[in-house]
């Protein structure tokens, strides 16, 4: 067994749902980001198993900018993980520096640097020693959707071209399995979602469909049928 398969057994424990896979693929241009604070309910099958806290708000650099974002979450059996993610984005989306932890059964880290199209990943799974590894994209403009960090959606919202519209395809890392591969977002218009307009994101692979709801520019509710997960802004 390869060392970077062990790793991603080791860390299978830490994950509860959402992870991407596929090829690599050219990414779009961005429209800009504007600050966002809240929190979502983490839902499966109508029970609440967690809620992330989030932020996206100005960076220390010019124009740069940061999304944090931080859920807590309760498995079946009672086992509570801990899920953070700090993203440092150019002001076209492209990303800087990423750094994710994970707490509970299994604790685990990583922290990814991007230089152009190249992510140098360090990763950390308890007292293991580091694995490092790079993976090289198509562009410099890579989309991070963690899992269960759903707030991530609100920069792959920004980084849809709302005047083209249309099926358009982004390069996409899941760092928390170290998955590169696609992902197709178009918009399906407004949606009348209990009774108010919400403009709807359809996000797919070739094995996942999420459906993303928002309300002038902000996400407000996260569907992924395959799962029975809901994601609820409060």
């Amino acid at each position: 067994m390869t060392r970077a398969r062990t790793i991603r057994r080791m860390l299978a424990a830490c994950i509860l749902f959402v992870a991407f896979s596929g090829s690599v693929a050219r990414s779009n241009t961005s429209s800009g980001f504007t600050s966002d604070k809240g929190s979502f309910k983490i839902l499966v099958n109508g029970q609440q198993l967690g809620k992330e806290e989030f932020s996206i708000a100005p960076g220390g650099g010019a124009g740069d900018w940061i999304a944090r974002g931080e859920s807590q979450l309760a498995a079946a059996d009672g086992t509570k993980t801990n899920v953070t993610g700090t993203l440092e984005l150019r002001p076209d989306g492209t990303p800087v520096r990423y750094e994710w932890s994970t707490q509970g059964a299994k604790k685990a880290s990583a922290t990814i640097t991007f230089n152009g199209p190249v992510a140098s990943i360090e990763l950390h799974v308890g007292d293991a020693r580091p694995f490092t590894q790079q993976l090289t994209f198509g562009s410099p403009q890579i989309v991070i959707l963690d899992n269960n960090l759903y707030s991530q959606y609100a920069v792959l919202a920004h980084l849809y071209d709302w005047q083209k519209k249309g099926a358009q395809t982004f390069s996409v890392l899941v760092p928390q399995e170290l998955t590169p591969g696609t992902i197709t977002v178009e918009s399906l218009g407004s949606q009348d979602v209990d009774g108010k307009k919400l403009d709807e994101l359809s996000v797919k692979t070739e094995d996942l469909e999420v459906d993303v709801y928002l309300d002038n520019g902000r996400v407000a509710r996260i569907v992924a049928p395959m799962s029975n997960a809901e994601i609820v802004r409060e």
